[in-house]
This record gives C-alpha cells, sequence and structure tokens, in this order.
C-alpha cells in the first residue's frame, strides 16, 4: 500500500473531517494533535541520548523562569480576547455567507500544527527532507488533478505569486525562438521574427531538448535579460479578472499597457467570438499576443470562462500562423477537477457522469448543477500550458497555500535559477524544488498540510469530489432560496435577486425595493445592507447574517452588467448615470449546508436575520 493511498477513501464520512461547527470532533483534534507533539519530543529525547537537557530542574525552579511563563500566559489571554472579539465566524453552518474561506480540513490543521515543530525550509531538501519530498508529491498530485501526464507543479504562497509564475513562463517561452536564433540560428533557419513569435511551447522544448549544450546561454537571451519585451504582444485577460495580473504584468516587466481585459458576456465569462476579433486584429497590425488567461471560478462571480472554446480557437489560428499561450487562473475553481475524475484519475466520460455521481453519493439531491459547457471547460484545461490553484480555497487548507502547475515538466528549466550554496544543478527533485520557483524560504508545515488533504481525501469523485460536491449542493440551495424571496419592511416589499446562474458556488444577489427604478437608490440599499451584514455596524460575534460585496462598475466590467440591470426593470439611461451596480457576494464553501436538515434549519434563520437588517436600515 503507497502513502498515496493510506485509507479506504469509498466510505468517507466528511464530518467526520472538520473540528465542527461548535466543536464536535475537539476530541479528535486534541488525541492526534497530542500523539503528534508525544511523537516529536520523543524523536529529540531519542536523538543523540547521551547529551543531557539544556533545561535544568533548577532553571525550571528559577523565579525569572517562572516569570517568564507568566508573562507567556498573559500574552495568550491577550491573544485569545483578540482573536474571539474580531475574528469571523468562517466555520459556522449556515450564518456565514461572505469571502472565500470556510472550515479547514481537520487533517490539515493538525498536520500544520505539527510540521511547524519540524520547522521545514522547503527552499532546498537538505533544509527539509520530509516535508520537501511532501511537497514534490502534492506537485505530482496537481499535475494529475489537471490531466497532465508530463506534467509538475508546486506550492506557491498563493495564488497572486503562481499567477506572476504563470506571465513569468509565458514570457520566457514567447521571447525563447529570438534567443535560439541569436546561438543556434540553424535550429529556426528560414523563420521570419513573425514566426518566431508565434511558435508553440512544445516547438520550443523539443529545440531546447536537442540542444541542450546550448540551453543556460539560450535563457540568457531570452526575456529574462530585458530584451525584447517589447516585441512579446499584448496579454489578455477577461473583465474578470483578479487584480494580481495588472500587479504581475507590471513586476514582471510586459508592462500594463500591453495587458488588454476581454470583454465578457452577461454571464461573465470570457467573449470568445470577441477575443477571437481581438487576436485578429492585433495580427493584422503585427501585434503577437503573449497569451490569455482564462479563468475557472472568477473570484467576484465563480463563473467558469469557456476554456474548451478557447484552446478550439488556439487550434483554428495556429493553422494560420498565430499562436499564443494559455494560462488557466483556476485558484479558486482548480479543486473542482476533482468532482470529474475516476478512481484512476480520469476524466469520467459525460454519459456516464451522473451514474458515477449516484455510485459514489456526490449529492443528496438532484444534480442542479452540472452543464455541458461547464463539463467541457474543466476537460479542457489539460490542454493549455499552466495552472493556478490556490490549495487555501477550495483545498480547505489553512492559509496560506497557493500552487501552481505545468503542463509538462521540461519547461520548468526555462525559469530555473540555481543558488549554489543551497542546491546543486543537475541534482535530483526535490533538491531542486527552490531553483523552480519565485519563493525562496517557504513553510515545510505548508507542505505537510496539504499533502495530508490530499491523503485523506484524493483528488478524484472518491475524496475531494464528495467535499466539492457538498460545496456546490449547499450553494445551489442557496441559490434557489434567495432568489426572488420578498421581506416586507414598513410597508414596502423588498425583492432579493441572484445575478446569475452559479457555474461553481459562488452565489451574487442583490435587494431592490418592489418598483424602484432608481438605480442609486438599489446600489445605496445594497451597500447599507452590507454594512449590517458586516463588522461596520453588524458586527461579528453576535452577528446572525454576515456576507460581502463588490461593485460591478463600468471601468472593470464594461456594459456585461446591463442585462441583469435591464432585468431588473432599470433602463439604459439609468445604467448610465450611475454606471456600476452593487452586489452582495457568497462563496457557499460550507461542507454542511448541502445537508437539507442543515440548510432548512438554517434557512429560516437567515431569513429573520435578513428582516432585522432591512428593518434596521429603513428605520434609519
Amino acid at each position: 500500500m503507497t502513502d498515496k493511498h493510506i485509507i479506504d477513501p469509498t466510505n468517507t464520512n466528511l464530518k467526520a473531517l472538520f473540528l465542527g461547527d461548535k466543536g464536535e470532533n475537539v476530541d479528535i483534534y486534541k488525541r492526534i494533535l497530542n500523539r503528534m507533539i508525544d511523537e516529536h519530543v520523543g524523536w529529540r529525547q531519542n536523538y543523540m541520548p547521551q547529551d543531557l537537557p539544556v533545561i535544568t530542574p533548577q532553571d525550571r525552579r528559577e523565579e525569572s523562569f517562572q516569570a517568564t511563563v507568566d508573562n507567556m500566559e498573559q500574552v495568550f489571554n491577550v491573544l485569545s480576547s483578540r482573536l474571539r472579539t474580531d475574528s469571523l465566524p468562517w466555520h459556522s453552518a449556515g450564518r456565514f455567507w461572505g469571502h472565500m474561506n470556510s472550515e479547514t480540513l481537520l487533517p490539515s490543521i493538525i498536520a500544520y500544527n505539527a510540521a511547524m515543530l519540524w520547522n521545514g525550509n522547503n527552499v532546498a531538501y537538505e533544509s527539509s527532507p520530509a516535508t520537501s519530498k511532501m511537497e514534490e508529491e502534492v506537485g505530482l498530485d496537481f499535475a494529475a488533478l489537471m490531466g497532465y501526464k508530463k506534467g509538475w507543479g508546486h506550492i506557491a504562497c498563493d495564488g497572486s505569486i503562481a499567477n506572476l509564475e504563470g506571465i513569468w513562463y509565458a514570457r520566457n517561452f514567447k521571447s525563447a525562438p529570438l534567443a535560439i536564433k541569436e546561438v543556434i540560428p540553424e535550429a529556426v533557419a528560414g523563420k521570419s521574427d513573425w514566426e518566431l513569435l508565434n511558435m508553440s511551447v512544445d516547438e520550443v522544448l523539443d529545440i531546447l531538448e536537442a540542444h541542450q549544450d546550448k540551453y543556460d546561454e539560450i535563457k540568457e537571451r531570452t526575456a529574462r535579460s530585458g530584451k525584447n519585451l517589447d516585441k512579446l504582444g499584448k496579454w489578455i485577460v477577461p473583465q474578470t479578472k483578479h487584480y494580481s495580473w495588472l500587479k504581475s504584468a507590471d513586476i514582471i516587466g510586459v508592462g500594463l499597457d500591453q495587458v488588454i481585459a476581454a470583454e465578457v458576456d452577461n454571464e461573465y465569462r470570457m467573449d470568445v467570438e470577441k477575443l477571437e476579433e481581438t487576436i485578429r486584429g492585433l495580427a493584422a497590425e503585427g501585434i503577437p499576443t503573449l497569451g490569455v488567461v482564462a479563468v475557472v471560478g472568477s473570484t467576484e462571480e465563480g463563473q467558469v470562462d469557456r476554456v474548451d472554446q478557447i484552446v478550439a480557437l488556439r487550434e483554428k489560428l495556429a493553422k494560420e500562423g498565430i499562436y499564443f499561450y494559455i494560462h488557466v487562473d483556476a485558484a479558486y475553481g482548480g479543486y473542482g477537477r476533482s468532482i470529474f475524475l475516476d478512481e484512476q484519475d480520469e476524466f469520467i466520460p459525460y454519459e456516464n457522469i451522473q451514474d458515477v455521481y449516484e455510485e459514489y453519493h456526490i449529492f443528496q439531491g438532484e444534480n442542479h448543477w452540472l452543464t455541458r459547457e461547464v463539463y467541457e471547460s474543466f476537460k479542457a484545461i489539460e490542454s493549455c500550458e499552466t495552472v493556478t490553484i490556490d490549495p487555501h480555497k477550495m483545498g480547505y487548507v489553512p492559509y496560506s497555500a497557493g500552487g501552481v502547475v505545468i503542463r509538462d515538466v521540461r519547461m520548468r528549466d526555462m525559469i530555473s535559477y540555481f543558488a549554489t550554496y543551497v542546491f546543486k544543478k543537475g541534482a535530483d527533485i526535490p533538491a531542486l524544488l527552490g531553483a523552480y520557483m519565485l519563493e525562496g524560504s517557504k513553510a515545510g508545515a505548508t507542505a505537510a498540510a496539504v499533502w495530508a488533504a490530499h491523503r485523506t481525501l484524493p483528488l478524484n469523485v472518491t475524496g475531494f469530489g464528495k467535499l466539492i460536491g457538498a460545496s456546490l449542493e449547499g450553494a445551489f440551495r442557496f441559490y434557489n432560496f434567495i432568489d426572488g424571496l420578498e421581506f416586507n419592511v414598513n410597508g414596502k416589499v423588498i425583492e432579493m435577486h441572484a445575478l446569475t446562474r452559479p457555474d461553481f458556488n459562488m452565489v451574487d444577489y442583490v435587494f431592490n425595493e418592489k418598483g424602484n427604478t432608481d438605480l442609486e437608490k438599489m446600489n445605496e440599499l445594497n451597500e447599507e445592507f452590507y454594512n449590517y451584514a458586516s463588522y461596520a455596524k453588524g458586527g461579528t460575534y453576535h452577528n446572525e447574517f454576515i456576507t460581502s460585496h463588490t461593485d460591478f462598475a463600468v471601468p472593470d466590467y464594461g456594459n456585461s452588467p446591463l442585462s441583469f440591470v435591464k432585468g431588473l426593470g432599470f433602463s439604459d439611461a439609468e445604467w448610465e448615470k450611475e454606471q456600476k451596480v452593487t452586489i452582495l457576494r457568497a462563496s457557499a464553501m460550507s461542507p454542511y449546508a448541502h445537508d437539507e436538515k442543515v440548510f432548512a434549519e438554517y434557512s429560516e434563520k437567515i431569513k429573520s436575520a435578513i428582516q432585522s437588517k432591512l428593518e434596521a436600515i429603513y428605520a434609519e
């Protein structure tokens, strides 16, 4: 039995894997954690047992020793007080419907707690042999999850750093053919600069593999040298982009002027027809497309771009000599791919998937979530170059844990650096882990936490698929519950309207007074509701319903919200005047809300809490 299959995942009970809304599983937490602490201390005691303890009984009886312990106890009294006073109830089974955080997996918490005692630094194997191996295994887990047969990945501190690595790869590969022309011109003989700037990643990799002795010299002449940055073309991201993409383009030297925000449709997915128009328009001007970012689980709407259509567009344009890199920003939705993989980590045929869901009890009730469009989009990730995935989101792992995955393990050499005092070039992975990523020192505890999550819940339908399914089912219970819900407040009827049918587990919505046609007034109502449903006016500890909010404004979203706004009865003129709509936003990550009985109990409490907040608003 390998450690990838430590447990039998076919009988997994999700309620055993979390501390619990009221700490119901605290006994499990304490028992396992205490054992891990005892085993760590035993390891210390057994290492060089001939060495006497440096902290003696006499030391422990010193007055200053006890005074120091007392001071430490007081520090923790204050710490506990501040955490209990100002923290948010992520753990709630049905009170918190806000940011992308929820209960975290008990095995991950314990693994993080335990691994901190060992204080591994995963920058190099020699400083963290145990947790560096775990990170290497996690990276291979990521690759299998994305369908990359020859892929590789690693943990990053967050999705922003992973996104930065994605554009780093794209920048270096786009510039590599120009560098090859300088170093080994015969390898690209007869190609114009336009043809060089439209070579595929696979073509570049094959040339580099055939000329390993020239690899370092070629790398020195890529965009990492600062050369040819102005020739690489445009980096296209959807309007639903995460703000980290602008930072990444700035830091990596591509430049903000080279970033194009592609239009999204009224379902907040990238409009692929307009994407094609944009790329063709650029090509007509002799401007390459550096790359396209497809979002799988946008952070504001939870929508899934049509990755399959973007891949098909690349295949179509490649026949015309136009090639672009594809990075999938699946920081939020990446773990969702597990619900499509069978026990052998193979993508389940669409015609069989409902039977598989029934076999593994993925949904308690009818599957209202899956569409063919979402299925094909997740499947097409396997054809893209790089992916961002965050274990600290849908991996239910404690912060901070992002991740990046590459389709071909050979790609990592294009961004590699070697510090001789840390690792030796030519050594085996994971000894070289730090050479192939942006970060230096990093917590081995994070690797242990992610590793433990993956070993407890395999990244397929038998493991994480169940957890993802629970989250999705809970999201659709919430979506169906709020859409069209009405409240009577001081003689006025206040309606709730969902923004759109979610592709993933993000549910966006608004309140509007029935008959109101003043968009500014509706925005003010939703802004004020957020104030009461957050720490601003509602506080935290006694707040019975907590959510988050955002604005969909013309500078970022163009007119994509217009269809929704008009559907609520607002005119084009109102949209032109206000140019934004304030949205309330719920990341429905609860591992409990899928349960019909649990949701039924909390839905009544949610309704009551919303009524109270609306009454407070209208009483002002």
